[in-house]
Parts: C-alpha cells; sequence; structure tokens
C-alpha cells in the first residue's frame, strides 16, 4: 500500500468528463478525495499485475504437473493438524 511520508508530486492526467463524473461519484460514496481514489485505484492496478503472474505460473505448474489423486505428505499433514486440535 501506498506509504504516505514519501514525497507527492502532482501529476496532470486528462480524463473525460464523464470519466471525472465517475470518479466523483465512487470517490464521494467512499468518503474519500479524488486523489485518493486515483492513489488507490493506481496502487491497486500495479499490484495486481504481479498477483496475477504469480496465479498464473501456479496454475500453469499444476497443469503441467498434476497433483497425484493420493498424496501422502498431505495425508501425514492432514492427521498432525487433526491430533494437535483442542477437541
Amino acid at each position: 500500500m501506498l506509504r504516505y511520508c514519501q514525497m507527492r508530486q502532482p501529476t496532470l492526467v486528462q480524463l473525460t468528463d464523464e470519466l471525472i463524473a465517475r470518479l466523483d461519484e465512487r470517490a464521494a460514496q467512499a468518503g474519500i478525495s479524488r486523489s485518493e481514489l486515483i492513489r488507490r485505484a493506481l496502487e491497486e492496478h500495479l499490484s495486481s499485475g504481479e498477483a496475477g503472474a504469480i496465479d498464473r505460473a501456479i496454475v500453469e505448474g499444476y497443469t503441467r504437473i498434476p497433483p497425484p489423486e493420493f498424496d501422502p505428505w498431505a495425508d501425514a499433514a492432514l492427521i498432525d493438524s487433526l491430533r494437535a486440535a483442542p477437541w
């Protein structure tokens, strides 16, 4: 998330009237400023690319090498966690 101790720089971005209206409506609903909404949206958008790449790599790995139907390590971990549960 954005660190507020960092220096901020004004940035000029050209938007359509429709986009500004939608932006202002969403900011009002959230109770934040237009600038804050834009900062949050940019942070989320830029971060999602990294998470999306990781997700795609995991799916590709499991597609390439599917897990076995029987996994003794998973079964052992399940048994250990059941034994450790405060029943």
